[in-house]
């Protein structure tokens, strides 16, 4: 490596993007155009850090296929930072082989922990946890983390960093070279893989282009900590950090906050342990939506904003709970998930809403069919879902006919409790994915939604004629931006394709 590549990636480690294009900005070999690509990263312009991070992988050549790798994952990072989700899990997945078969540990660590953060941004909840669980048990097979609830040690010291054997037309991007960048932290800090130098943080939007394990991840993402295996000892301080912030966004999402402060508790040590004040206070942000409201529970008529100690609570209780969030019923420890029913989960609300008292029929029907009077169709229809709807529950609750309409009757003497969402409608998984700041796709939010993109589109109208989000750009470069969501935490807004419980 020649002196001015050595001295620019140096730049880049202390957080100076503009000090390493000094350096580097008219070299058009390898070397340079890959921390070029990562220096504008660095600097929030995207598009033309993917552009020189794609000519940096052709210009290292077939031959050396450890530096490609690298600048694959460095433009799929980019692409998690632009929210340009589709095809990136290929890449990584293809990256990892190539990393475990040159021995590169650290990068083929770093690129997991990439995959499981883009697992959770499309609410692929139980894949995430399952990649964290599998590095940490790579990390330490002789003690695998399989006690539930279990949390792994932490890091304890740095190990030196293998050296790359990768041979070909240019020599592969060394560790100071290949430097990872956060992207939603929006400092730039990349330090070296296994050297704990403190880093200058700036105040330029970046990418975390990580070419190196390090780097902050985008918004505190995670794992479920109940098994969140992920700082063995010998973990390197920030990709301890963010594989910590992983487990904690996945222990928020499945609503079990004090698994979530033991995972934010470890990413606070090993935060600190990096010496980076952005990542310091990335994590202590992420401890704020512990103490914000996450839903509102109704019971009798009456509704009170709960934080996320008290949903937990409450699922755990032996009360009727109809989960609105999730769109489940839960009664202890039996679950009827009703995710795929929304005529018969509607139905359910209406009447656990109105609970002890009974549902009149016509509410029933304005309120679950749309109709502005009943008729005897109505009253046929009704009729035939509230009988699916008792098959469904017959387990935990009946539902009985009165003169009146109709009334729900738990099973036990329990009493029926609605977990509603803090946003109404069909637009609050919406608001919730964009409250992140990010520049979202339409397609990008279908995907991470699991639905339609003329769904989503019809929706973002809706949401943009009420003034609650606005549009950037035209044709293929639109993207969607909303102003973040005060007052309370959407955590349980956001998608999941994992089972409830």
């Amino acid at each position: 490596m020649d002196a001015l590549v050595s001295v620019a990636a140096r730049a880049l480690r202390e957080g100076d993007p503009l000090g390493a294009l000094q350096r580097v900005a008219l070299r058009e070999d390898a070397p340079a155009l890959a921390l070029r690509g990562i220096a504008m990263a660095q600097l929030g312009e995207f598009a033309q850090a993917a552009a020189l991070l794609k000519r940096a992988a052709r210009a290292y050549g077939s031959g050396d296929t450890l530096a490609r790798a690298r600048c694959d994952v460095a433009r799929a990072e980019v692409a998690l930072a632009t929210r340009e989700l589709e095809g990136i899990d290929l890449a990584l997945d293809g990256a990892v082989r190539v990393f475990t078969r040159h021995g590169d540990v650290e990068n083929a660590r770093y690129t997991r922990l990439l995959r499981a953060r883009h697992a959770l941004l499309l609410g692929r909840i139980e894949e995430a946890e399952g990649a964290l669980f599998a590095l940490a048990r790579e990390e330490t097979p002789a003690k695998p983390f399989s006690e539930k609830g279990a949390l792994p040690p932490l890091a304890r010291e740095e190990t030196p960093a293998r050296p790359s054997t990768a041979k070909g037309k240019h020599s592969a991007l060394t560790r100071e070279e290949m430097l990872a960048t956060p992207s939603m932290a929006k400092v730039a800090q990349a330090p070296l893989a296994r050297e704990e130098t403190p880093a200058k943080p700036s105040t330029a939007k970046v990418t975390q282009a990580p070419l190196v394990p390090g780097g902050t991840p985008a918004k505190p993402a995670t794992a479920k900590v109940t098994q969140a295996p992920l700082v063995p000892g010998g973990t390197p301080a920030m990709p301890s950090t963010l594989a910590w912030l992983l487990a904690f966004e996945v222990a928020v999402r499945r609503g079990t906050p004090r698994t979530a402060r033991a995972a934010l508790e470890r990413a606070r040590i090993a935060a600190r342990r990096a010496r980076i004040p952005a990542l310091v206070a990335e994590v202590e942000q992420a401890a704020g939506a512990l103490d914000l409201p996450a839903a509102r529970v109704v019971s009798r008529g009456e509704a009170r904003p709960v934080v996320l100690d008290e949903v937990e609570a409450l699922l755990e209780s032996e009360h009727l709970v109809v989960d609105a969030c999730r769109r489940v019923l839960r009664a202890g420890p039996r679950v009827v998930t009703l995710s795929t029913r929304p005529i018969l989960f509607s139905l359910l609300r209406v009447l656990a809403e109105a609970w002890p008292q009974d549902a009149a029929r016509e509410e029933l029907v304005q309120q679950v069919f749309g109709a502005r009077r009943m008729n005897a169709s109505h009253r046929a229809r009704l009729r035939v879902e509230l009988g699916r709807l008792r098959a469904q529950v017959r387990e935990v609750a009946g539902i009985q006919a009165t003169p009146r309409g109709f009334v729900l009757e738990p099973r036990g003497a329990v009493e029926v409790r609605v977990l509603a969402p803090p946003v109404e409608g069909a637009g609050g998984a919406v608001l919730a994915l964009l409250a992140d700041g990010e520049h979202w796709s339409t397609s990008a939010l279908a995907l991470a939604l699991g639905a339609s993109q003329r769904t989503v589109q019809r929706v973002l109208t809706t949401l943009e004629a009420a003034g609650q989000v606005r549009v950037l750009g035209r044709g293929r470069a639109r993207r969607w931006v909303a102003p973040p969501l005060s007052g309370f935490t959407t955590t349980l807004l956001l998608p999941t394709l994992s089972l409830p419980g």
